[in-house]
Formats: C-alpha cells, sequence, structure tokens
C-alpha cells in the first residue's frame, strides 16, 4: 500500500471511528446540507423564473413534471444508496476488494436503468401526463419539460447523483456536496439565459428545462473527474466492464437499494395524487399548491443533508460493532433536524405570503399558496423524522424495513388519508393531510425502532 494511500485510509478511519460525532457529523453533513441547498434553489429558481411569466398554467405544468423527474432521483437511490451503504459496510468490515467491485457495478446498472426509464417516458409521454392531472392549458408546456430534463436529461442526472452518493459514502461528503453544488448554481446562472434570450416567447417552460439539463450533464463530468483523482487511493473507480460480486453482496445491494427506490416512488406518487387532487379544484390551485410543495423542502433539504451525512457514520459503525457510537450519531442527527424543522415553521407562519409572492404576483395563486403554506408547515417536524428513521433502517442494512416504513407512511396513511381529506374538506383537507399522516407514521416508527435497536445492542438481531 502507498503512503498517500496509508493517509487517505487512515483520515477515513479516524473520521468513521474516532474523531467526536458532533465534529464527525459536521464535517459529512454540512457539505451535504450546502448542497441539498442549492439543489433546491436550483428547483425552485426553475419555478421562480417560470413565475416570473404570470401564467399559472406554465407553473403548473413544471410542477406536473417534478413528479417524474423526481423518479431520476429514486433510480440514483437504488444504486447511490443500496450500493453507496453496501460499500461502507464493507469497508468497515476492512473487505476493500469487494466494495470495489460493488461500487463498479453500481454504476454500470445505474446506466442501464436511466435509460430504460428514458425510453419509457418518451414513448408513453402523453398518457403519462394526462395520467399526472395535465389539462389543455398546461400538456404542451409539460412536454416541453418532461422531454429535455428526462428523456433526454435522464442519464447524465441519474448518473451523476449515483456518483456523488458514491463519494459521500466514502467520507469524501466535501467533493460529492461542490459537485451538486456546483450544479445548482450553474442551473441558476442558465435559467434566464435560456428562458429569455435564447428561447423565443412561449417556451420559457423548455428553456427552464434546458438549463436543468444543461447543468446536470456538467456535473456528470465533474464527478468524472473526481473519480479519476481517487482512483488508487479509495475503493472507487470508472468502471471498465461488468464487475461479479458475491451473491450476498447482490442481495444485500438490492435490500436496500430498492426500498430506498421505492420510498422516493411511493414520496413521488403521494405527490402525484395531491396534483391529481389539486387539478381537480383547478389550475390556480394547482400552481399554488405546486409552489408550496417546493417551497416547504427547505427545511426538508436540510433534513435530507443532515441524514445524507449521518447514514455513512452509522452504517460503519453498525458493521464495526461499535453500537454506542452508531446510536449517538442517530440522536445527534435527530436533534439537529427537528431544530431546523421548529425554526422553518415558525419562519413559515410569519412570512408566507411574502414567499409566496416572490414567485407569482397572481392575487389568487398568492392567496391561496399562503393559506396552503402556513397549514402544510406544521408537518414538517414530523416529515424529518420520518425520513430521518428510513435512512437509520437503510444503514443498519435493514431494507425490509425502510420498505414497509415507506408504504404505511404513503400507501396505508397519507394516499388513503389524502382522498378522505379531500372529499371533506376539499383542498383544505388535502393540505392538512402530512401533518395526520406524519404524526401517526412516527409513532408507528419509534415503536419498530424500540425493538430493533434493542436487539441490535444485545447482540441478538435477525434481519
Amino acid at each position: 500500500m502507498t503512503k498517500e494511500k496509508t493517509k487517505e485510509t487512515a483520515e477515513t478511519r479516524e473520521l468513521f471511528e474516532t474523531r467526536p460525532v458532533p465534529s464527525a457529523l459536521a464535517k459529512m453533513a454540512v457539505p451535504t446540507i450546502v448542497s441539498q441547498l442549492i439543489t433546491l434553489v436550483y428547483n425552485i429558481a426553475d419555478t421562480w423564473f417560470i413565475g416570473q411569466t404570470n401564467n399559472p398554467y406554465m407553473v403548473a405544468a413544471s410542477s406536473l413534471v417534478l413528479t417524474v423527474f423526481l423518479m431520476t432521483s429514486a433510480i440514483a437511490n437504488l444504486f447511490g444508496v443500496g450500493g453507496g451503504s453496501l460499500v461502507v459496510r464493507l469497508l468497515g468490515r476492512k473487505d476493500e476488494e469487494e466494495a470495489k467491485k460493488v461500487a463498479s457495478l453500481s454504476l454500470v446498472l445505474a446506466v442501464f436503468a436511466s435509460l430504460f426509464f428514458s425510453a419509457v417516458c418518451f414513448i408513453f409521454m402523453d398518457p403519462l401526463l394526462l395520467l399526472l392531472g395535465a389539462s389543455g392549458n398546461t400538456i404542451g408546456f409539460a412536454r416541453q419539460y418532461l422531454m429535455l430534463v428526462v428523456v433526454i436529461g435522464g442519464l447524465p442526472t441519474v448518473l451523476a447523483n449515483t456518483m456523488s452518493a458514491m463519494v459521500r459514502n466514502i467520507g469524501y461528503s466535501k467533493e460529492a456536496g461542490f459537485g451538486l453544488g456546483m450544479g445548482g448554481i450553474l442551473n441558476v446562472i442558465l435559467d434566464p439565459v435560456f428562458m429569455f434570450l435564447i428561447f423565443p416567447k412561449g417556451y420559457e417552460v423548455a428553456g427552464a428545462a434546458a438549463a436543468t439539463m444543461l447543468s446536470n450533464v456538467i456535473t456528470l463530468i465533474y464527478f468524472v473527474f473526481v473519480y479519476q483523482s481517487l482512483k488508487g487511493k479509495t475503493v472507487l473507480s470508472l468502471p471498465k466492464s461488468m464487475e461479479k460480486i458475491r451473491r450476498e453482496s447482490l442481495s444485500s445491494l438490492f435490500s436496500v437499494g430498492i426500498p430506498a427506490a421505492m420510498s422516493l416512488f411511493l414520496f413521488d406518487l403521494t405527490n402525484i395524487v395531491i396534483n391529481r387532487l389539486a387539478a381537480g379544484h383547478g389550475d390556480i390551485e394547482l400552481a399554488a399548491i405546486g409552489i408550496v410543495l417546493k417551497v416547504e423542502r427547505l427545511p426538508l433539504n436540510i433534513g435530507i443533508g443532515i441524514c445524507l451525512g449521518m447514514t455513512p457514520l452509522v452504517a460503519y459503525n453498525y458493521a464495526s460493532k461499535n453500537h454506542k457510537r452508531m446510536t449517538d450519531f442517530f440522536r445527534a442527527a435527530r436533534l439537529a433536524g427537528l431544530i431546523v424543522s421548529v425554526l422553518c415553521v415558525i419562519f413559515y407562519r410569519i412570512f408566507a405570503s411574502y414567499i409566496i409572492g416572490a414567485f407569482i404576483s397572481d392575487a389568487e395563486t398568492v392567496s391561496f399558496g399562503t393559506e396552503f403554506l402556513q397549514s402544510r408547515c406544521f408537518a414538517t417536524p414530523f416529515m424529518f423524522l420520518s425520513f430521518h428513521m428510513v435512512h437509520f433502517m437503510q444503514a443498519v442494512d435493514r431494507g425490509k424495513v425502510s420498505f414497509w416504513l415507506a408504504v404505511i407512511r404513503q400507501i396505508c396513511l397519507n394516499i388513503p388519508i389524502l382522498f378522505l381529506m379531500n372529499a371533506l374538506a376539499g383542498m383544505s383537507g388535502i393540505v392538512w393531510t402530512q401533518l395526520i399522516a406524519d404524526f401517526i407514521n412516527v409513532i408507528i416508527s419509534y415503536i419498530i425502532y424500540k425493538r430493533l435497536i434493542g436487539k441490535i445492542t444485545c447482540g441478538n438481531e435477525r434481519k
């Protein structure tokens, strides 16, 4: 082993094994939080710039396609979370050779999955958009956005996010965060250029989509260079062939990756149901809830950043059987996320009208959006606790548990309650559903957690 690689390995082990918990969590989480916030900014930037047209149909169309675009994140989760968490557990067991093969195979599989998804979206574009709730006023704009960000831009988006997850999981959170953050900043810069200078009037949605696609291509190029720079120092390298890994490794990759992807898919499915139900009340209501669903992601993206920083630290210490350090990371991340969530509830309650008004000046849309945001914000702490628990289960190789937690949250609680509340109270019912569903889900999650953590710490666990 070279001196350079020995130094890299020693620094990584110090981070995972001995550095004080708050310091280690901050090192892993802060760059990830920054990248998540920048990613949020560029997602919001599309809506903000499109909103400057004061055309609620364009805003509604971009909101509809966002649910499909999020599916690229689900695919990235399948191989980035599934493969990445397995890689860090293998490193915790000091099995570097298998970790290298898993990291390589994860990228190859991500390529095939993203190409298949893009092809399906292209073939079934109109039926898909109509299913999502597109109307005659919005479907043309929705086609523009879907073609560029998913059909053409799906591959670079999936690969960039998968590679980012791999880089972060082996301890290079700063490099991973910088890549995603750079892509977000580029998107914000390119949005007005494509929307108002390059593309003709009436194609502002296509311009925003082109900016997103190009920024993801550049982000992918960045991560290719990162992989090359880490080659020989870490287990990461660009794949040259389809690696063959142990059967138990393949099983572990998918047992965590599939639930991670399904968790996002079910979250996306819930947003589709919200859009469909909101569309039944009118395009203005759909535009308003679309803005709210993006705005409320401020605390959620910070929470996701905290959880993504926590996950490899928990996974490594779980694999190396340092259970006290594992639970210390879990609790520290939970406290940090709750503080952020409560502060954001206060912020949204006070400034909701100004926030919605910053996106669109249409008075009716602002009125609906303000009401929706001031109500939905109360769900924020419970939403954080829900996906914090899912990330913990993924870290400790409990893919089935994380899957069932997602099913309980979305299929058993959120979606049925959405239909019930819509029937009882219309749009107000839709807006309050999140709080009711996640409050119940948190209670169920912690009952499961208490039983599991006792088995893990006593060394009497069964997966």
